[in-house]
């Protein structure tokens, strides 16, 4: 479906990283875009370099959200925004677990609740819901947002079923480690998220990810890509731990 079908589109998470650079990427394909995060600096500079349209609104708060999309006829949903906090269900606060259920599945919910049966209506649409490769596989620590990302995971092949019978394309992506500020929020340094994460590892760019969006999209009206799992070619996901007690 070329985007030239489509003349709308919606990305969260619009201020930094994929989000933005998604932005970019839809703006140069003619569509509308309207941009959401909650950093109105960094919206707005967003806006004056791509002309997209920017709602500075925090999608954890439904009315808000629910008012500020009122009217808007979305065709392309990008679901960009989300959270993390470190440590398992062991180490876990109340804030951890329900800012990230609040961020990485109530939002997505209530977006798609507002967005998809106008796509319905018009028989055309497309939702791509970024989740992560912690949606799949499980390694240590982060339970909270393994289970938050599973759900996204879950919802996309859902979403599918709600959809029969309509020209509504679901996407599913699921990133490795991409070169983001995730991590920087997550210890709250920056340079040391930088030192830790990223210096002396080939991750993914941000661009990586708007490019498998883009052919997503851009596939003909009869195709699907339901799920694309991207991670650097240096990073591989799965192992076995086996703990040997003798008592």
């Amino acid at each position: 479906m070329p985007f030239s079908d489509y003349k709308t589109a919606l990305v969260t998470g619009a201020s930094t990283g994929i989000g933005a650079v998604v932005v970019e990427r839809l703006t140069k394909q003619g569509l509308e875009v309207h941009a959401l995060a909650r950093n109105v600096e960094r919206l707005d500079d967003l806006a004056r370099r791509t002309g997209c349209v920017p709602h500075a609104v925090d999608i954890t708060d439904t009315p808000a959200l629910t008012e500020e999309l009122r009217g808007i006829d979305v065709d392309l949903l990008v679901n960009n925004a989300g959270v993390s906090r470190s440590g398992n269900i062991l180490t876990a606060d109340e804030f951890a677990i329900d800012e990230q259920i609040a961020v990485n599945v109530q939002a997505v919910l209530h977006l798609v609740r507002l967005i998809m049966p106008g796509m319905v209506e018009r028989d055309l649409g497309h939702i791509v819901n970024i989740s992560s490769i912690a949606a799949v596989y499980n390694f240590g620590g982060n339970t909270i947002y393994h289970a938050t990302k599973s759900a996204v995971h879950t919802l996309s092949r859902q979403l599918r079923v709600d959809g029969y019978g309509r020209r509504i394309r679901v996407t599913e992506i699921c990133p490795g480690r991409v070169e983001t500020e995730i991590f920087g929020r997550l210890l709250g340094d920056m340079e040391e998220a930088q030192r830790r994460y990223y210096d002396g590892y080939e991750s993914l760019k941000p661009e990586d990810i708007a490019d498998a969006i883009e052919f997503a999209v851009a596939s003909p009206r009869h195709v699907n890509i339901g799920h694309v799992e991207i991670l650097p070619t240096f990073q591989v996901p799965g192992g076995l731990n086996f703990e040997r007690r003798t008592d």
